[in-house]
């Protein structure tokens, strides 16, 4: 079993403190609890090094100022994230390294799904912070965020993105279309020297090869029919900045000879123009390609291929990396939540059938997906049955899945539920506990449990034909406390005959007779 990484509290008030451990503890996470006035000397004699802590909670400061505190836990540690429990307020000055390194501000009153939500956050920003540790420049210990998965060829991607993003050379991003070629370039560029500085895409297979040229290093006007007034081009824009070509394998010959010459050169003149401009930019290029056998058809230029790719990254594709495809879709849910757009849920036996498909289209295609089953269900959870023709041939059904072992329901009836309904099994699919995707909005625990008994109440009643006594032996309890939970959930007890009453009446003395039984032994 892999130990989890603690959690620093830091709490003034003693009563304060102790909710806040049985809350974590509960959660199963590793606490060292300290307070404002000996933290250090608290955090020593725990044995644990800086590094170590995963985040940092600070619930009261009664000893010192927030700032200060947080300003110390800093430079003790910088890749500590901060989660602020209850009313604080920061200064408005504060430094914005310190303000990077707060990832959430939750209530006093704790709820569930916020709280799970925080300790993500922090333990992605801990973790993106050791992995790029040693590489000089990166100022951003968020970066590549957006580049979700924990595979291990994703994990290498990152590992080299981190290593170039502060390098003053060209990047060439290869990949099959659709597995994030411009998500890698646009944090390669967030987190270069130049992130001030613009960040100008240009599609070379969108724009008619007639045009390219005026797009790229724009146009005086007269200098062809419709030139109306003058205009600068991706370069001029990109000044100072990152020029990103994309598709760049689709690009003319004769606009390769161009580009050529202002990479080697660092300068160039408008379509129609005589002055020479500069060109200080950064080019990042990507393509779905095999350039170098483009090159041996004599369709790309071997020099510019090498100018272009001083550094290659190759994106995999998504079936190269199938366990990150829960993680995908967790994210991608939670995007289209957050811009309104609706909701949808995926069972674990869906998730099966998706993470043995071959992906074509890759990410883009896995989004088109969840768009299309968030229209179709809305709100709702998507089961194999529900999923187009495609992908259900790939379901395992030998498999074994983790819902499985509580008996939900996979059948094509119940493989499409609503979240508003409670009922136990819908509750369950809602949560999808084979795949860890938990409602985004949150769940009441208490209200949810309370209908998980009702409805186990009801079901045992109803395998012993309403007799209490046998479906308190069902449920393993004693019969006056089955009757007490039937009396709180309204719970009317069924008409018995004679014979019933008689057989209970029977069933519970034999259960009373049993308990004396053990009792003198």
């Amino acid at each position: 079993m892999i130990e989890k990484a603690p959690i620093l509290l830091i709490d003034d008030n003693d009563e304060s403190s102790q909710n806040l451990r049985t809350v974590l503890a509960f959660l199963g996470e590793s606490i060292t609890s300290v307070n404002t006035a000996a933290w250090v000397i608290q955090v020593e004699e725990s044995g644990l090094k800086s590094s170590q802590f995963s985040a940092a909670i600070v619930a009261n400061c009664n000893g010192k100022g927030l700032a200060s505190l947080i300003q110390e836990l800093h430079t003790w540690e910088g890749g500590l994230p901060f989660i602020l429990v209850g009313e604080q307020h920061l200064p408005e000055k504060l430094d914005p390294k310190l303000h990077s390194a707060i990832t959430a501000q939750l209530p006093t009153q704790l709820s569930y799904q916020p709280l799970l939500d925080a300790l993500h956050k922090a333990k992605i920003f801990h973790e993106n912070f050791n992995r790029l540790r040693n590489f000089d420049g990166v100022r951003d210990f968020t970066m590549f965020r957006s580049l979700v998965g924990e595979s291990d060829v994703l994990q290498k991607v990152r590992y080299m993105m981190g290593q170039v993003a502060c390098k003053e050379v060209s990047v060439l991003i290869t990949g099959e279309s659709g597995t994030g070629k411009e998500v890698v370039a646009r944090n390669l560029h967030l987190n270069s020297n130049r992130s001030e500085k613009p960040f100008i895409p240009i599609n070379c297979g969108a724009i008619p090869r007639e045009l390219l040229e005026s797009e790229l290093f724009g146009h005086e006007k007269g200098a062809f029919t419709g030139a109306i007034a003058s205009r600068a081009g991706r370069f001029e824009l990109a000044d100072g900045g990152t020029l990103f070509l994309d598709e760049i394998g689709d690009m003319p010959l004769s606009m390769q000879v161009k580009l050529l010459r202002v990479l080697q050169e660092h300068s160039f003149e408008r379509v129609g123009g005589v002055n020479t401009l500069q060109a200080d930019v950064r080019i990042l290029a990507a393509t779905h390609k095999d350039l170098e056998e483009m090159i041996r058809r004599g369709e790309f230029r071997q020099d510019l291929y090498y100018r272009i790719n001083v550094f290659p990254i190759e994106m995999p594709s998504l079936r190269e990396r199938p366990e990150d495809i829960p993680l995908l879709l967790n994210e991608l849910i939670t995007i289209m939540e957050s811009e309104k757009r609706g909701s949808i849920r995926f069972n674990s036996a869906a998730i099966n059938s998706l993470c043995n498909y071959e992906w074509p289209g890759n990410v883009r295609e896995l989004a088109n997906l969840v768009e299309r089953m968030a229209i179709l269900y809305p709100h709702g959870i998507v089961g194999v049955e529900n999923l187009p023709e495609k992908f259900r041939k790939y379901f395992d059904g030998n498999a074994a899945s983790p819902l499985d072992s509580i008996g939900l329901d996979t059948s094509a009836d119940a493989s499409v539920v609503r979240l508003q309904k409670r009922s136990v099994r819908e509750d369950a699919a809602a949560l999808d506990l084979g795949s860890c995707l938990l409602p985004l909005t949150g769940i009441d625990l208490k209200e949810y449990l309370s209908n998980l008994e009702r409805d186990l109440i009801e079901k045992a009643l109803s395998d012993s034909s309403g007799v209490v006594a046998r479906a308190a032996n069902r449920l393993q309890l004693g019969r006056t406390t089955l009757v007490e939970k039937m009396r709180k959930y309204n719970l009317q007890k069924p008409q018995e005959s004679e014979s019933e009453s008689s057989s209970e009446e029977g069933v519970e003395a034999l259960d009373i007779a049993g308990k004396n039984k053990s009792a003198s032994v």
